[in-house]
């Protein structure tokens, strides 16, 4: 399987490949590597005459083949760039209301691509983007794909990585950003890189390179605020700073669609989890690696180890899978979100 930096790398270096496969649960680094190939392979005159971009619904293996084992208009080679290609019906696991007849095309469509992998048209870059998914890896397509293209598998991001992500691509931007300031993007735009590039550009139009984005800056050009945010709201409870909680529970029950109880819940359920890791940690000098976190905020689940026991966090996560459950619609007829977020954080700080 291919790695995103040195497929990059290459295309930047104009070592290309005739067959890219990009594939996977997270579109972003699909995006970049196909914007890339679609905007820089071909200068403009020539994506005019030599560059083909198709949807996978509207098109199927045996057109694709044969646009690829065409030839250049013009210059020294062509593009092919199928886009949303889970929806090619020859590469789609869905068999629901199939028919040998089907059947039969799906796989003689298969197999006419793996003919092409065995001798590609030199002069022609064939590139699918199959989104949200993969293909079997099991499968005699996939065997040949990983042997005689290039491969990349784009997988899903866990939450708990994405401040990490965040600072690495601010970095490769000329950008820096606090550890705070990250975690409080990330909980605030979930782990939709996508997203989380688009709304970082924003930063980008007004902040020159080697700036350091701050919670104020992230505050006035995204929208989220620096005092009243999720982050914030763990860091008070952890600190039992009941006053910091209660107007921070304010201003969330307030702003309902900013930052949704449905959201609250899981942060706070992996924040006292983490606490409770850290209580059964027999070496504390690793808390940040085993806590998975930046050690800027090893100090503060010291903090909260001291004002949660064990047998207080146990009530804790009791409290809040009522609280999810009933956020749910489950066991609640008339609770508001706002009175269960103001319940939840009276039981866990009381």
């Amino acid at each position: 399987m291919s790695d995103f930096n040195n497929i990059v790398l290459d295309l930047k270096r104009k070592l290309y490949k005739p067959v890219y496969f990009l594939q996977g649960e997270e579109p972003y680094y699909i995006d970049e590597i196909s914007h890339y190939i679609e905007h820089h392979v071909l200068d403009e005159t020539e994506r005019g005459f030599n560059q083909t971009v198709l949807y996978g619904r509207d098109t199927d293996l045996y057109s694709i083949v044969g646009l690829a084992k065409g030839f250049p208009m013009i210059g020294e080679r062509q593009v092919v760039i199928i886009k949303e290609a889970q929806e090619i019906k020859e590469l789609s696991k869905s068999t629901e209301g199939g028919t040998d007849t089907k059947d039969k095309k799906k796989e003689s469509g298969k197999a006419l691509l793996q003919e092409y992998l065995d001798n590609p048209q030199p002069s022609t870059i064939l590139v699918f983007c199959f989104k949200y998914g993969k293909i079997d890896a099991r499968s005699s397509l996939a065997k040949a794909l990983a042997k005689k293209a290039v491969l990349f598998e784009s997988k899903k991001i866990y939450d708990d990585k994405v401040p990490n992500w965040i600072s690495s691509f601010l970095k490769e931007k000329k950008y820096t950003i606090s550890p705070g300031a990250a975690l409080v993007l990330a909980e605030f735009l979930g782990s939709d890189l996508s997203k989380i590039a688009n709304e970082l550009g924003k930063l980008f139009i007004s902040l020159p390179q080697g700036s350091e984005i701050s919670l104020d800056q992230i505050e006035q050009n995204i929208g989220i605020s620096k005092d009243f945010n999720a982050f914030e709201l763990q860091n008070a409870l952890g600190k039992k700073e009941v006053l910091k909680a209660n107007r921070i529970i304010q201003h969330l029950s307030a702003n309902p669609k900013q930052t949704p109880l449905l959201l609250i819940i899981p942060l706070l359920y992996s924040y006292f989890q983490k606490i409770l890791i850290y209580h059964y940690l027999p070496n504390k000098s690793n808390a940040a690696s085993a806590l998975g976190i930046n050690p800027f905020f090893v100090s503060g689940y010291e903090t909260a180890s001291r004002n949660y026991s064990m047998i207080k966090l146990k009530n804790i996560f009791s409290d809040l899978r009522i609280a999810d459950a009933r956020a749910k619609g489950i066991d609640n007829a008339s609770i508001s979100d706002e009175d269960i977020l103001k319940e939840l954080v009276y039981k866990i700080l009381h």
